[in-house]
């Protein structure tokens, strides 16, 4: 979807026949404008859909907040997406994403050991030896950076989770059919999000099968010895865990890289003042989550009858929380609209908020600083060489091609032709 970068908001009047649900508004337009007139004039916005279902939208920061944190009001067991709006979840209450404590921390608290940063500070040479390599062509002249970042998650996620190299294709363009079904390059009918469901499914479930005996020192084996409460994980619980980790990795870390590059095309001041002071590469990066907001939105449903803004919500509301137009609160953040590679402070909600918050948050970040730090590094300027593409998705705000040319800095185009050079495999620590 296109960033507003001036705050412009719809008519109050248009309001009611804006359509949040519509994958297309995210592909060929620009919600920002309707999340504006939301936040000043409908917060708490209820819409209807031609074929009966509803759902509450909240705008408001302070709002998506408590409706991510507060799992005695708002459970995540029916689902969190609005691809299931009016259905059930399969994987409610098995998977770590789709539970509410007790059990979701029951889940959570080991798997979150095993993606801390320390935890995973042995992979930093193998990304950092990665990125150099999907740099390289920028020696070279026009390169499809979008596409190239696509591919980019399943070479640590891939690793760490033991994954045969020959699959990362295939998984790669499984999960984004999962995110972005109504997509023209992925769409395949009313069924291709179940087919994409059963296939990665049905994938994990003949990879755990696999293991069975030898679990391996992975994620997916550490997954396997896992304790959970007091037992292990059982079979299906497993494999929906297994898709949720992939799935998770593989949606914010291309788009979130994609998302801060357009925008530092998009404000070539700001570029410049980073290529000055490359200390503000951390900075820079959660501005970048912050513009970008890769994952658009999550849904919760009301457990019991409750309030927001004097709204009255029923027992088994659908609540949509938009993190995209939580970031541009203009009650949070100074200027919203203005992208800052200094911006401080920044409490964006990208990675979401409360028990959820994103259990991958720190592998992103270190993928993200050392892109952006390469990138900083190697490019003095980046120009767009055709119109970006987004992706058709609710769910996902995502660019799917962008197509860029550099400028190099002196010297850069000798080290990235070193890195092409470099095809032998590359060790875990080292």
């Amino acid at each position: 979807m296109r960033t507003t970068a001036d705050g412009t908001a719809v008519p109050q009047a248009d309001i009611t026949a804006a359509d949040l649900h519509a994958s297309s508004l995210y592909g060929t337009g620009d919600p920002h404008p309707i999340w504006t007139a939301m936040r000043r004039h409908s917060p708490v916005h209820r819409q209807e859909l031609p074929d009966g279902r509803e759902f509450w939208s909240v705008t408001k920061y302070d709002d998506v907040n408590d409706v991510l944190r507060d799992h005695t009001r708002f459970t995540s067991k029916r689902g969190t997406l609005l691809s299931i709006l009016g259905g059930r979840d399969p994987a409610g209450g098995k998977m770590m994403a789709a539970s509410d404590p007790p059990a979701h921390t029951a889940m959570r608290r080991p798997m979150a050991d095993l993606l801390s940063a320390r935890a995973l500070s042995p992979l930093v040479p193998k990304v950092r030896r990665m990125v150099d390599r999907m740099l390289a062509p920028l020696a070279d002249g026009t390169w499809n950076l979008a596409r190239a970042l696509a591919d980019f998650p399943m070479a640590f996620t891939g690793t760490l989770m033991g994954l045969p190299e020959s699959d990362w294709p295939r998984l790669t363009r499984l999960t984004s059919t999962a995110i972005a079904p109504d997509d023209p390059e992925f769409s395949q009918g009313d069924g291709t999000l179940a087919s994409a469901h059963h296939e990665l499914f049905s994938y994990f479930s003949a990879d755990v099968r696999r293991r069975a005996g030898d679990p391996g020192d992975d994620l997916v084996g550490s997954l396997l010895r896992m304790d959970v409460g007091g037992r292990p994980f059982r079979h299906d619980e497993l494999v929906y865990n297994c898709y949720s980790l992939l799935l998770g990795a593989n949606v914010t870390t291309p788009h979130a890289v994609a998302g801060t590059v357009l925008a530092l095309i998009e404000h070539p001041d700001e570029y410049r003042r980073l290529l000055a002071d490359p200390e503000l590469v951390p900075s820079a990066v959660e501005e970048g989550l912050r513009w970008s907001s890769p994952a658009n939105h999550f849904m919760r449903h009301v457990t019991r009858p409750t309030e927001i803004r004097g709204v009255e919500l029923r027992r088994g509301d659908p609540v949509v929380a938009w993190l995209g137009s939580a970031n541009r609160d203009e009650e949070v953040f100074a200027d919203p609209f203005r992208f800052d590679v200094s911006r401080s402070p920044n409490r964006h909600v990208a990675f979401g908020f409360g028990p959820h918050y994103c259990i991958g948050a720190p592998l992103a970040r270190i993928a993200l600083r050392l892109l952006v730090d390469r990138i900083v590094g190697t490019v003095a300027e980046f120009r767009l060489e055709a119109p970006v593409e987004h992706l058709t998705s609710n769910f996902v705000a995502g660019i799917k091609d962008m197509r860029v040319s550099a400028r190099l800095h002196r010297g850069a185009a000798e080290k990235l032709e070193e890195a092409i050079t470099l095809d032998e495999p590359v060790p875990l620590n080292g």
